[in-house]
């Protein structure tokens, strides 16, 4: 008797940040049920699948997620109802068809993937199997290094650095469980240094502090040192990597360095600017260094640092394998950020996945500004072997959850896990 989807139903939630998002239970005939929560991300590329808000200004300012909601419950539950939960692609299939535009702008890439995750997790606990392991077989042993978020300029926070994200990356760590500790120490040991200093030790959407440094250099500076603070060596057990997110400082065919007032600088300006900062400081990884249009100037960043470091393309890819297909064609990056919702389902995420492995590229799964306590990325990232993770700091509880999990996990594999990238 094969297992069959009984009914699927959404609800209205908040994510991290206080906005609305979707959360949906897909329920099985046995009584079984898969539950998901999406994210939601604040920098989007113009590329991404479509997360559909509802537009009421009397509602959350615009942002509720009522239509989606009822795109679930009225749309896409009769089309799935009957379905075995294990026939994902098949599922996902149907689901892209009956919202029939190129970016899901009918139905909501929020709505589409709520269901997705909810009926990959209906399928694993049919399978009587944790979620990674249900979704990546056997050989899903691999434990992703973290990219933890520790300071937070651009769009995440209102600071005096023009780049988004400044993580470091635990990269001489044994474990993951160690990895996390090295983490977590150098984040205290960060925000002891940035006290003393006089700076301010909030934090960021992503749990990143947000201090007005007097430059993107400073940030650079300020890691290294609680880095070396924490008893760790810079560049031998935490590097550190870099998320630019680029496009939301370029304007009019320039990248305006306007709050830490290094001025405008052309995409070759910008490249010099990070060659110079690879030989200065131990940066291992660079995202979204060029807007996500600058296709030109990615090549050329690439040519230029892609022996050196890993170039990640984020906004310029959107988990879309159209992108990554010609990015792969033209050497426009060596890796690809993976976010589930920026594509819209699990089977596309996967054959995203899938190109970058032929390619030769790395990949890093990673959540988004706005996220929930679900752990489905993490579970995710040990499935499809990923060897790093984008999660953010190491506070937060929407953050930690992810940290948690693959603790557990580590735990559960036990002298089978095998950490690294």
């Amino acid at each position: 008797m094969f297992p069959r989807i009984d009914a699927i139903h959404a609800l209205e939630i908040l994510d991290s940040r206080g906005n609305p998002t979707i959360r949906v239970n897909v329920v099985l005939d046995n009584g079984i049920v898969g539950t998901a929560s999406v994210p939601s991300g604040a920098s989007t590329g113009e590329n991404e699948a479509v997360e559909l808000r509802d537009g009421d200004k009397k509602r959350y300012g615009g942002k509720g997620v009522l239509t989606a909601v009822s795109n679930v419950n009225k749309l896409i539950a009769p089309a799935l109802v009957g379905f075995d939960p294990r026939q994902q692609a098949q599922i996902d299939l149907t689901m892209i068809e009956l919202d029939g535009t190129p970016n899901k702008a009918r139905l909501g890439a929020n709505a589409i993937l709520g269901v997705s995750q909810a009926v990959a997790r209906a399928a694993a606990e049919y399978s009587d199997l944790p979620l990674y392991a249900y979704l990546g077989g056997a050989g899903a042993v691999h434990i992703p290094v973290p990219m933890m978020n520790v300071l937070n300029g651009g769009k995440h926070a209102d600071s005096g650095m023009d780049f988004q994200e400044f993580m470091i990356y635990p990269i001489g760590a044994p474990t993951f469980a160690e990895a996390l500790r090295y983490g977590a120490e150098t984040f205290h040991a960060l925000k002891k240094i940035l006290a003393a200093k006089g700076y301010a030790t909030s934090v960021g959407d992503e749990g990143g502090f947000a201090p007005q440094v007097k430059s993107n250099d400073e940030a650079c500076e300020l890691i290294v040192e609680a880095i070396a603070a924490a008893g760790y060596q810079p560049g031998k057990d935490i590097a550190i990597a870099l998320d630019l997110a680029a496009s939301s400082f370029f304007e009019d065919g320039q990248y305006r360095l306007t709050r830490s007032g290094q001025g405008d600088k052309s995409a070759a300006e910008m490249t010099a600017l990070l060659k110079l900062w690879v030989e200065k400081y131990p940066i291992v990884s660079i995202e979204d260094g060029l807007a996500e249009n600058d296709w030109a100037g990615f090549r050329e960043q690439t040519a230029v640092l892609g022996d050196k470091i890993q170039i990640v393309g984020d906004d310029l890819l959107v988990t879309n394998t159209r992108f990554i297909e010609r990015a792969v064609a033209e050497k426009s990056c060596n890796a690809a950020l993976i976010k589930l919702n920026q594509i819209g389902s699990v089977t596309e995420t996967i054959a995203a996945i899938h190109l970058c492995r032929k390619a030769g590229w790395g990949f890093v799964i990673s959540h988004r500004s706005g996220e929930t306590e679900d752990t489905f990325m993490a579970e995710f990232a040990v499935a499809m072997g990923g060897g790093q993770l984008k999660t953010g700091s190491a506070c937060r509880s929407e953050r930690i959850a992810k940290y948690n999990r693959l603790l557990e996990i580590e735990q559960e594999l036990g002298r089978a896990a095998v950490f690294g990238r």
